[in-house]
Order: C-alpha cells, then sequence, then structure tokens
C-alpha cells in the first residue's frame, strides 16, 4: 500500500491517491488552529465519488470548529494512535463540513466498512458524555476532503 501514496499530481494520480487513503483504516488528518499550531487526529475515512475521502465527526468537535476558520487539512496514513506509517507521505487537502444526505452516504459507508466498531464508539462516546457532563451528538456532520496536492 505505501508505494501507492506516492503519485504524480494529475487529476488521475490525485483519484488514485485518494482512493489509496480511502484504503487505510486509519488516516491522520490534521487541521489548523488560528494561530497556525497543527493538530492531528486518526479518523477512519472512506473514499467517495470524485475521488475525494470523508469521515464523521461531531458538530462541536474541535476539528469542525477548526475547518470552520481553516479548510486546509493534510491527510497521511497512521495507526490508531495518529502515528503515521512510515515511508508514507503527506498530502495536502481542502476539506469542508456537511450534512444532511451528503453525511448520510458517508456514515452509512463508515458503518459498512468498520461495521461493529462503530457501535462501540458511539456507545464510548455517550458514556463519555455522561461522565463529562456534556452531551455531544455523535456524528451529526460528516468532513469531505479533496487532496489538492
Amino acid at each position: 500500500m505505501r508505494h501507492r501514496m506516492q503519485g504524480s499530481a494529475t487529476r488521475g494520480g490525485l483519484y488514485c491517491l485518494a482512493m489509496a487513503l480511502s484504503d487505510e483504516k486509519y488516516v491522520s488528518v490534521t487541521t489548523f488552529k488560528k494561530d497556525g499550531t497543527s493538530v492531528p487526529t486518526p479518523t477512519w475515512v472512506v473514499g467517495l465519488d470524485a475521488g475525494k475521502i470523508g469521515f464523521y465527526t461531531s458538530s462541536t468537535s474541535g476539528k469542525v470548529k477548526r475547518l470552520r476558520n481553516n479548510p486546509k487539512v493534510v491527510v497521511q496514513p497512521c495507526d490508531s494512535r495518529g502515528r503515521v506509517k512510515p515511508d508514507t507521505s503527506p498530502l495536502d487537502g481542502a476539506a469542508v463540513v456537511v450534512v444532511g444526505s451528503e453525511r448520510d452516504v458517508i456514515y452509512d459507508k463508515i458503518v459498512a466498512k468498520y461495521g461493529f466498531m462503530t457501535k462501540v464508539t458511539r456507545v464510548l462516546a455517550t458514556v463519555g458524555g455522561v461522565i463529562k457532563r456534556k452531551k455531544q451528538p455523535y456524528a451529526d456532520c460528516a468532513v469531505v476532503i479533496t487532496i489538492t496536492q
């Protein structure tokens, strides 16, 4: 898989890079604070039409807040702890937050790809909200990333 992460910046090359990313179990999605500080987060991603990738999240998450200020992202294959895989290169992208039917497509694809683990994370998110006394909506929006590099 690692060799597929290197490719040309042509339209077809970007499509192939996005599809290779969507084959990964985890992808580090780095967003940026207003002061330019990078914040990497391991995420589950799925491939979308037109060579884009997507993931779901909460509308109250830090990722969404940062993306509303700056749509630039950097993506790279990683493990579940966010450690990027060796011999892979970071790719620049532009992200947009979506809701409604666009979010539903991404949600369904993630459930199909990751199965039972999506149910586990939902329960953990609910328990975490109870413990923190801060209820957050679960997967009420999604993010679509277009690779630009």
